[in-house]
């Protein structure tokens, strides 16, 4: 813990020095997602200075429109992914993130995860902040909710699904499924993925009326 804790030191006196000058302003008051169909039913995309969770099983496509909300923060600014879920930097570039403005920090704990997201957040630094839905006590999400606030960001966290004292802090809610996979024409073992459709449910929006549904097409770059 000795190790963690002089890192996270390090981590949060670096980020100080790198934002002097640089705190996020956000441009809008919403992180579009660049997925036509969900900016749709979210009515521009994920409200800025808010928690948002993206819920689902395994394989429900979760993590593909994480990705793209992380490119759609290198876009403009900074983003960030907290936690000890293993992301693959070369599926983030393939979906657009530019890896070079995206700060990835290892935490193998709730509590680290929350720490570090916690430091992030405080940086002002980062536009969004990603993480894993972990398991936390009410004042901690409501902290992390107000430090989202203050620094005019996005932070969300992804897992199966959200726990009762996430989903009480978190402004939006989206669940994902698969509904469609669509492969190459070609026979046997050189069949490809071509790509896939995710059915995303609105369970809850600060700002709509929950319910909405939308089909978003992932496309799979080819090999």
């Amino acid at each position: 813990m000795a190790a963690a804790a002089s890192a996270f030191e390090a981590l949060k006196a670096g980020l100080d020095v790198r934002a002097a000058g640089r705190i996020v302003t956000a441009q809008a008051d919403f992180c579009a997602t660049g997925l036509a169909e969900l900016d749709r039913i979210l009515d521009g995309g994920f409200p800025r200075g808010t928690v948002a969770t993206l819920e689902g099983p395994p394989s429900c496509g979760r993590t593909a429109i994480l990705a793209t909300l992380l490119a759609q923060g290198t876009r403009s600014g900074l983003a960030a992914f907290a936690g000890g879920e293993s992301i693959y930097p070369p599926d983030l570039q393939r979906a657009g993130v530019a890896l070079d403005r995206l700060l990835i920090v290892r935490a193998e704990t709730p509590i680290l995860t929350a720490r570090a997201a916690d430091i992030l957040l405080r940086s002002r630094a980062f536009g969004v902040v990603a993480m894993p839905a972990v398991p936390l006590r009410a004042a901690v999400w409501s902290r992390l909710a107000a430090l989202a606030h203050k620094a005019g960001a996005l932070l969300v966290a992804a897992g199966a699904q959200a726990t009762t004292e996430l989903a009480y802090f978190a402004s939006t809610r989206v669940r994902c499924g698969i509904e469609r996979v669509s492969w190459t024409d070609m026979p046997g073992c050189f069949r490809e993925l071509r790509g896939y459709e995710i059915a995303a449910h609105v369970l809850k929006h600060r700002r709509a009326s929950p319910g909405r549904c939308a089909t978003v097409q992932i496309a799979q770059e080819a090999s």
